[in-house]
């Protein structure tokens, strides 16, 4: 079976209403490599809304797209117009376990019909040329030992898809809520191990309670890819290390300044054409995790962001405050260090 060509050791998880398009061009300023997913898209929104639902930079790639539905004509027809806007590869959620998702017959219900989910595979992959994957739980409900699992993976591949992404985490249907699905049931990456173990010929990535790039290396060990979701999307920079480490590619990052000031740039384009600057710079609260000034940064662009016709002077300003914080920090530092003195 033949893996798809592209190089998806680390990529950035869906997440629906946070990786959007101004999340996706800004997460690729620190990252030229990581493969980033847009939000879930179901195909009633692509095929039957007003609003231009695949819609992406070109400055994204590679970028997946991922489909929520489970009508095989409309996957089809959605991987089609995916293709023609060229996205990168079109990827099946088979994991979202809100009741949204399972009233429309798609999301982590589907772990239940995998015949239905390899014959969407089957009829996407007869109509395009790029990747077609599925990204999954461990289980769901009561139907959730290994061997419905196995079960699952066999029947999908036989459908033609030879790339999984599973979430190490079994989903509960019913008496969680998605906030719930992600934390409560407990995280089981073996599972993930050994079917890379039973299936060799196909490529599993692990999601799940991955905090650091150290945690990907573990995994990385016995599987073949690593997708990183809440962490990124709280602390964008981990992002830094990405290309260098793991895809060979010693380009100068951008410092986190820089950063900042090419989304300035993005922001003043996207601004001219009827975005709000929050709709940017919520996705940005994180640049700063962990530094001097953090807090001050995330608090200056939550007050501001919101207020009626503020502009790129958001970012500016925020910026400046941050310097001014960092350099007092500094300075406090610098004048809180004990003094040698010297004799006469």
């Amino acid at each position: 079976m033949k893996i798809d060509s592209i190089n998806r050791t680390i990529s950035v998880a869906p997440m629906l209403d946070w990786t959007d398009k101004h999340c996706r061009y800004f997460l690729r300023q620190i990252s030229q490599h990581a493969l980033l997913y847009t939000e879930m898209v179901t195909t009633g929104a692509i095929i039957f809304g007003k609003g231009d639902y695949l819609e992406f930079n070109d400055a994204e790639h590679p970028v997946a797209l991922q489909l929520g539905g489970s009508d095989p004509a409309h996957m089809a027809k959605c991987a089609v117009l995916a293709q023609q806007r060229g996205y990168d590869e079109v990827n099946i959620n088979v994991g979202c376990p809100s009741d949204r998702v399972q009233n429309g017959r798609f999301g982590a219900c589907l772990m239940a019909e995998p015949q239905t989910v390899a014959n969407c595979v089957q009829a996407m992959r007869s109509q395009v040329d790029i990747p077609v994957t599925v990204k999954s739980r461990i289980g769901i409900d009561e139907m959730d030992e290994y061997q419905d699992l196995t079960r699952f993976i066999e029947i999908v591949a036989a459908g033609g898809c030879d790339t999984f992404i599973v979430h190490a985490r079994k989903a509960w249907l019913k008496g969680l809520s998605p906030k719930e699905n992600r934390d409560v049931p407990p995280l089981i990456y073996d599972r993930v191990y050994h079917l890379k173990e039973q299936f060799p010929d196909l490529h599993f990535s692990i999601n799940g309670g991955v905090k650091t790039l150290a945690d990907a290396d573990l995994h990385l060990n016995y599987i073949d890819g690593v997708m990183i979701g809440r962490e990124v999307y709280s602390n964008p920079y981990i992002l830094a290390e990405v290309d260098s480490r793991y895809y060979q590619d010693q380009h100068p990052v951008p410092s986190r300044h820089d950063v900042v000031k090419n989304m300035m740039t993005y922001a003043e384009q996207q601004i001219e054409q009827g975005a709000r600057v929050w709709h940017i710079a919520r996705h940005m609260l994180g640049l700063f995790q962990g530094q001097p000034g953090a807090r001050i940064w995330r608090r200056y662009l939550s007050q501001h962001g919101t207020q009626r016709g503020v502009g790129i002077e958001l970012l500016v300003n925020a910026l400046e405050t941050l310097d001014e914080a960092q350099y007092q920090a500094a300075k406090f530092q610098q004048d809180s260090k004990p003094r040698i003195q010297t004799a006469e």
